[in-house]
């Protein structure tokens, strides 16, 4: 009796389960944001259920019993309305709303169904949609004054930029700044007042770009000061070498803002007094390449006599130029015959010296071929001759070994040129 009461309870737990399974629940709701006007927001929408539901989404405007009800879909709203969707394991859903505007604001509800009549309008469905809601708010742009609005001198060494927010959207809970969208240290107060300013200690191309100032509002309000500088142009490599008939690559980079508009190229004189212009394409000679911070000049088939020496890159933006030179150097195509020869005439002179050593060589040191004597005076003498030869055979070694160390370095020499 018991396992049957128990089967009986096992099924009716099991047809339960199937049948929430069977019912669309939400996973994740959409949440309210607010945004400023021309921002974009997104709202995500994830449903279970089996089979898998259909999500859909609407725009509710105004209040109950006047409340206006409209269907988006994708390209909505003179195609500032986008919808992504997703239906593999569980539905997927994401609303997309382009370049705000306040007519934006207002209810969006993301409603879910599995129900097999859930679009039929003759049978009422048997399983409402579920829904789920969210706020989105689009405010005005807050009027935030910057002094100054731009930080161009040239002669300018300091620079005091500063902020202030006259109708905030909401209450102010601090406010940061920003240099080229990294935020600053030492910058970040919980403050609540309207007004802040930062000190730039040394304009120059280190300090230069885009500062903001944001307020910590909702949504966070900001306003942008650029402080331009001349540019800061400096060579890759200040020395650059290669060989005759080659092509050398010359390259110049620039650092600040706002970067260099304009790039030139120079060939300097000696002196450095004068400098000729380098045109891009010249008799295939030349070839130049720029992007906004970095140039490379290309100088094809050299010539040792006429392309070696300075050149100079210049780089020009709207508030002034800066130029870096850099040095040429063109290798004859002989140069590696050099250091061959040379090693030549050291193996010359090498044998030579040893031909000669071995001609003037004293009877009394060739004995090799004698017969030894057998008294102990020749035995003596024959002693004091070998005595005499060892430091002689051991001076000739030193002086092959070291001629044979000079030949290497010569090589490693020859080889890195």
């Amino acid at each position: 009796m018991r396992r049957k009461l128990f089967g009986v309870i096992l099924a009716v737990c099991i047809g339960w389960f199937q049948a929430e399974a069977l019912t669309a629940g939400f996973i994740k709701s959409p949440l309210s944001q607010m945004k400023l006007i021309e921002d974009n927001a997104e709202l995500d929408c994830e449903v279970i259920g089996n089979p898998i539901p259909e999500v859909q989404w609407w725009f509710i405007e105004g209040e109950e019993p006047d409340e206006t009800l409209t269907q988006l879909f994708d390209g909505a709203r003179e195609d500032r309305v986008h919808i992504n969707a997703t239906y593999i394991n569980h539905a997927t859903s994401t609303l997309i709303l382009t370049d705000l505007t306040l007519n934006d604001t207002g209810i969006y509800e993301c409603r879910a169904s599995n129900d097999p009549d859930r679009n039929d309008l003759r049978n009422p469905p048997k399983v409402k949609w579920i829904r789920s809601q969210a706020n989105v708010i689009v405010f005005e742009h807050a009027v935030i004054t910057t002094k100054p609005e731009v930080v161009s001198d040239q002669n300018q060494t300091a620079a005091t930029l500063s902020c202030n927010l006259t109708n905030p959207s909401s209450a102010i809970k601090g406010f940061y700044w920003t240099h080229n969208g990294k935020p600053i240290e030492k910058t970040d107060s919980s403050s609540d007042k309207a007004f802040t300013e930062y000190e730039i200690k040394k304009v120059d191309y280190h300090s230069s770009g885009i500062y903001a100032c944001v307020f910590k509002t909702e949504p966070e309000v900001n306003a942008t000061i650029e402080v331009k500088a001349p540019p800061h142009v400096v060579a890759y490599k200040h020395s650059e070498n290669a060989n005759e008939k080659d092509k050398a690559v010359l390259i110049c980079v620039s650092h600040g803002y706002p970067l260099p508009t304009d790039w030139s190229w120079y060939m300097l004189n000696d002196d450095g007094t004068q400098k000729m212009p380098i045109v891009n394409g010249t008799n295939d000679k030349y070839e130049i390449k720029n992007t906004p911070n970095k140039t490379t000049l290309y100088v094809k088939d050299l010539d040792i006599n006429e392309d070696m020496g300075f050149y100079q890159c210049q780089g020009t933006n709207d508030i002034g130029f800066a130029t870096d030179k850099i040095q040429l150097r063109v290798r004859s195509q002989l140069a590696a015959l050099w250091p061959f020869l040379g090693i030549v005439a050291e193996v010359i002179i090498l044998i030579t010296i040893i031909f000669i050593y071995e001609k003037r060589r004293k009877p009394d040191e060739i004995n090799d071929g004698s017969a030894p004597l057998k008294s102990n005076a020749a035995t003596n003498h024959k002693d004091k001759n070998v005595r005499q030869r060892t430091p002689t055979k051991e001076r000739r070694k030193g002086f092959l070994m070291t001629t044979v160390e000079e030949m290497r370095s010569i090589e490693f020499l020859s080889s890195t040129l």
